[in-house]
């Protein structure tokens, strides 16, 4: 007599998207920010603009392993051009974000086909020299930038026509929290596309990517283009909201700063980015202000230990910690 054999079979449990899970991610973030800071919604819009800057730093350092210490100028250049097309008579916030992108694509092009000719610490030194040049730029071309004044005067029309810019803050940051989720939902589909795992491939050998017939260059400029339309956009939004552009904008001290939220986070992951992004400014705010005179060591033994513990970032630690955790788990 034959014996029915019955098989188990397995459960198969939804994924979500990735992308929705970003804009989930960003939106709860954002209402939380909303609710319990009410207070901070300026400095958090600003943090915001920020983590733009890191995002753009993070397709062309952590993802094409091109070292730059200038990329703040793209940043820098995107709030410029936002900022003097508002006092022109462009007042639609997205007219001004789309002038911010295209201003900052076209910078990183340029810049991009220079840089990426380079590699190792020409490559760097390079980058420097083309951050150093906008900010001596900016310093000097006062009837475009303001000068060491600033560019000031900037007073975007209301969103949608509906929503004035108030001095609360509340406007300017649920538009900067919408802008992001559509951005960082458009990164992560990007990166994850053809083109995005090729420049991946190029981080990790070049060499290999030429053999196989696809061209390294071009590409690099194509990511640098893309960067700098991202680092564009935060430079614009920054303008947008808090109505003024300064030299800060395109200094070198803010290039630096973008590196250390990268590393601080995880290069190669926008989660990563986006998380030094954050939590960086957010110590440096928290610290600053309950210890003004020493606030810098600090962020500076924060760092160090960040390096010594989680070389690789604090998402890349938190993923290791989180495996293992599991590994536990299954074996207890």
């Amino acid at each position: 007599m034959a014996m029915a054999v019955t098989r188990e079979v397995p459960t198969v449990r939804p994924s979500f998207p990735p992308e929705l899970i970003g804009v989930a991610t960003i939106a709860v973030l954002g209402l939380c920010g909303y609710v319990l800071f009410p207070d901070d919604l300026a400095f958090l819009t600003r943090l915001i603009g920020v983590a733009f800057l890191v995002l753009s730093l993070d397709l062309v350092t952590g993802y094409c392993g091109v070292a730059t210490l200038g990329h703040a100028a793209l940043f820098g250049i995107g709030a410029y051009a936002a900022g003097n097309a508002c006092i022109a008579g462009v007042k639609d916030p997205f007219a001004l974000l789309g002038v911010g992108a295209a201003c900052g694509a076209l910078a990183g092009s340029l810049s991009g086909a220079l840089i990426t000719r380079f590699k190792g610490l020409p490559q760097l030194v390079i980058s420097i020299a083309f951050g150093q040049l906008i900010a001596a730029l900016s310093n000097k071309l006062a009837w475009v930038t303001g000068g060491s004044d600033g560019l000031s005067g900037i007073a975007p029309a209301p969103v949608l026509g509906v929503f004035s810019f108030d001095m609360y803050g509340r406007t300017a940051f649920v538009f900067s929290v919408a802008i992001l989720a559509v951005v960082f939902t458009f990164l992560v589909r990007f990166v994850r596309s053809p083109f995005g795992l090729l420049c991946r491939g190029i981080k990790d050998d070049d060499l290999r990517v030429q053999m196989i017939g696809a061209s390294v260059y071009p590409r690099l400029v194509a990511m640098y283009a893309v960067s700098g339309a991202v680092a564009g956009i935060g430079g614009a939004l920054t303008a947008i909201t808090t109505g003024v552009v300064g030299l800060d904008s395109v200094g070198f001290e803010r290039s630096a700063e973008a590196l250390v939220m990268l590393v601080l986070g995880g290069a190669g992951n926008l989660w990563g980015a986006l998380t030094g992004a954050v939590l960086f400014q957010v110590f440096e705010h928290v610290v600053a202000a309950t210890n003004p005179f020493h606030w810098m060591t600090l962020v500076g033994v924060l760092l160090v230990l960040i390096v010594f513990f989680v070389p690789r970032g604090i998402s890349d630690g938190a993923a290791v910690g989180w495996s293992k955790l599991r590994g536990w788990k299954t074996r207890a």
